[in-house]
This record gives C-alpha cells, structure tokens and sequence, in this order.
C-alpha cells in the first residue's frame, strides 16, 4: 500500500514494530473500554512517527471493520482463552490474521513482525503461541476462511443482532447494506459556494491532477476518485472547501432556508452542518448552534475560522432550553440527533464493537425528548428539519409518526428527490447510494395558529 513501510530493513521492521504494539493498545481501548477510535487513535499518531501513520491508521480500521469474523475466526485458532491482562496480545493475534486475509504484506513478514511485537509488550512467554496460531491459519486457510463463509456474522463481519435489525427494516435489501458497510468510504468535499463554485473548484482540482467529479445529488459536492492528505487539496487552508459527505450535505437545502431568518442548527459538532447552512444562504438574520459539549463546539469555531463564518455559539443540552434559550423563537430548526450510527458504519467501523442491541431503546427515547424540547421554539409556519445517520425506522420514520400522532400542530412537509427511499415519514438513504453514507431526513412544519386545529 502506498505510504506503508515494508519488511527488507532494519529501520523498516522497527517502525513496523511500533506501529503493530500502538494498533493493539487502541484497539484494546475501542473494544473493551468503550472509547471511540476516532479519540483514541488521534492521540496515538501523534506518539508515532509521521511515516508510521498511514499504516497504523489502516490496521485499527481494518481490524474493526471486520473484528466480527476475526473474532470467529480467533475462536476456532486459540486453545485456551487469554487471560484478560492479555487483551493486547488477542489483539495482536487479531492484527495478524487481518494482515493475512487482507493485506499485501508477504506472510513470513506479518508472523515475524506480529512475533517480535509480543516480545515488545514484554510477553515474550506468549510468542510462540502466537507465532503457531498465525502458521496454523496459513497452513488450514481455505478451510478456515470456507467454515467462516457459512456463518452470518463471518460472512458479512457484522454482529448477530445488527444484522438482524437491519434484516428486519430492509428485508430487500439486507445483504447489499452489510457489503457497503464493508467498504472504504469516499473521500467527498464540499465546495464553499461563498467564494468560488463548484466548476472551478473542479478545475483547480484538476490542475494538481486531482481526479474528482460532481457529487451526486449535491449542489456543491465534489466526489474524489481517490482520498487524499487535507493538505493536498488546493484552497483547503483558505477555506475553499470542506470535507463532507454527500447525505450530510442535503440537510442544508431541505431547510429552505431564506434571508434574515433566525436558524438553530441543535447538537451542532463538530459543525459541518452548521457551516454549509451559512455557505447556503449568506443572508440569513442569525444562526445559533449548540452542542453539549465545550470540547466539540471548539471543532465548530475552527472550522468557522477556516471558513470566514460566524455564528452564536451555545454550550447547553439541547434537550433542555429553558437554559439557554432567549426565548426568541426560530424560524428553522435543524435537529442532527444523536442515533445509532448505523448508516455510517463504513466510516466508523468502531460502532460494530460500541453498539450494543439495548442502546436503540435509550437512543430512541433521546431522540424523542430533543423532539419534544425544541418544537415549542419553532415559529408558526417555521420548519424543523430533522436527521439522523441511522437505517433503523424505530428511529427514522417511526420516531416521526410517533411525534406527529402526539403533536397536532405539527404537519410532514414531504421530501420529494432524486435520491433515497421514500419512507412512511421522511426519505432514507442506504449506504452506498449515490456514494453517500447512510441518512434519513424528515421534514416538519409548524401549523399556522389561525388553521383552526386544537393544539393538546
């Protein structure tokens, strides 16, 4: 792979080394302690070396991404389970099979390298344990790698009761979600239609023999044929362009927004959404963004420097506006719940380890407090938009119909486009389609108070 050091030197296998202990220790994290990989790997490449990176970042992901069936796989490998104060070395054993089945690492490399990494770790008593598990998989691989093909969880890497709720909501269309969860995700920009449109954008992309073309279904999406360092991309430390997924960037169209409206964009972190609404529509009267978390806003106010924006920023719990609303009601609100994730899972491999099946009940209800909180903030004839990047109806459709039925002054403005699935309330996207990450959005409008119903 490109940027990743091979075996053939000295130098080469110590920086392999240290890439393979660091890989373990946030894998360990991710999976047994519940921090996500996004957290923890960002403080674990600022320990390695710059030209360590790319290869430490390409074992976490991979090993999460298909944990599922190397897990089963380690099952059928090692004897006698790991004590727990050894979870970093089932881990290693982890990094070894992955590195086997989908890497281009010659194998004598990937059992040497995994070897000496347990010797690092100071289990030099756990080695040849090791090294007989990874050359038993070479010697009984077709076997192994067939038996694992006829289980669920193997087959498609996920866990058992994720593919059963994606089963469930998607009986059509199951088999093809799961496969795009498997898959890299696409590296898309977002153009800032403030100072350059998306044409020239595309130009001086091609003028560093970038290779990229629009994004489907978006205004100002530019889809990359290969992703690339951030400081490659010309304009991107002038704020000429953003890193957002195509479905990401439908919310902002949906609002309708219109000059001098006043626009709440809730849990707004890191801000993506939050910008692409003040690129859409330079006219707006104000937009005020809250997130629960100071750490998270901070991301906003980066991104709003790099980007020559500016908007109110709140930190507050948006379920709760009685501490930090001014009671000046909002003519659009934008409600990016919190959610299980589902649809992103390409992107977050991680989820696979942090969900668990009870979380959607407590996610569901979450959802349907923000709900609850923020509608009496919305004008009359005002339009709450809300998203989430989950494929499950229990939090997409469901949780609509459920606020509709409770909420009479409430009506759905339909969302009629070319992309997705038209759902029971609002319109679901699946991963993958049109190179977009999974997304459902609905579109809420506030009854006049003159319309003559009964609000209870």
């Amino acid at each position: 792979m490109p940027g990743i050091c091979r075996p053939g030197c000295a130098l080469a296998k110590q920086n392999e080394l240290k890439v393979r202990a660091a890989a373990a220790e946030v894998l360990v994290d991710v999976c047994y302690r519940g921090v996500s990989l996004g957290n923890r790997l960002s403080r674990q490449l600022e320990r390695v070396a710059p030209g360590e990176r790319p290869l430490l970042q390409e074992l976490c992901y991979g090993v999460l991404r298909w944990q599922p069936a190397l897990q089963l796989l380690s099952r059928r490998l090692i004897k006698r389970p790991l004590k727990a104060r050894d979870r970093d070395i089932h881990y290693l054993i982890l990094l070894g099979l992955y590195q086997l089945i989908h890497m281009k690492i010659p194998p004598h490399a990937v059992v040497a390298e995994t070897v000496q990494a347990v010797k690092a770790l100071d289990k030099v008593w756990l080695a040849a344990m090791v090294n007989g598990i990874l050359r038993n998989f070479q010697r009984r691989r077709d076997e192994l790698l067939g038996q694992l093909a006829q289980q669920e969880e193997g087959a498609f890497a996920h866990p058992g009761w994720m593919i059963e709720q994606i089963r469930a909501a998607w009986p059509e269309d199951w088999q093809v979600i799961l496969t795009a969860n498997n898959q890299r995700p696409p590296m898309t920009l977002r153009v800032n239609s403030r100072l350059l449109t998306r044409a020239e954008y595309l130009e001086r992309l091609a003028e560093c023999h970038l290779s990229a073309r629009p994004a489907p279904g978006t205004s100002s999406g530019v889809l990359l044929a290969r992703p690339v360092a951030v400081d490659r991309l010309p304009g991107f430390r002038e704020g000429h362009v953003a890193i957002q997924d195509g479905a990401a960037q439908l919310a902002a169209s949906l609002l309708d927004l219109r000059p001098g409206q006043r626009v709440l964009d809730a849990c707004a972190a890191p801000g993506g959404k939050t910008c692409h609404i003040l690129e859409w529509q330079p006219a707006l009267g104000e937009v005020v963004a809250i997130d629960i978390s100071a750490d998270r806003l901070q991301q906003i106010r980066e991104n709003f420097r790099r980007l020559h924006l500016a908007a109110t920023l709140i930190v507050g719990d948006a379920a709760r506006p009685d501490d930090w609303w001014d009671g000046q009601p909002f003519d659009r609100i934008l409600l990016d719940a919190p959610c299980s994730a589902t649809g992103v899972i390409r992107r977050h491999p991680d989820i696979k380890c942090l969900r668990r099946p009870g979380d959607l009940v407590a996610v569901a209800a979450q959802q349907a407090r923000l709900l609850a909180a923020l509608w009496p903030l919305l004008v009359a004839g005002g339009r709450l938009v809300y998203a989430t990047c989950s494929i499950l109806p229990q939090e997409n459709s469901g949780q609509i119909a459920a606020f509709l039925h409770a909420h009479p002054d409430a009506e759905e403005a339909p969302v009629t486009a070319s992309w997705g699935h038209a759902a029971t309330c609002g319109r679901q996207l699946l991963p993958g389609e049109n190179a977009m990450d999974g997304f459902y959005y609905a579109c809420l409008r506030k009854r006049p108070a003159h319309s003559g119903l009964a609000v209870g």
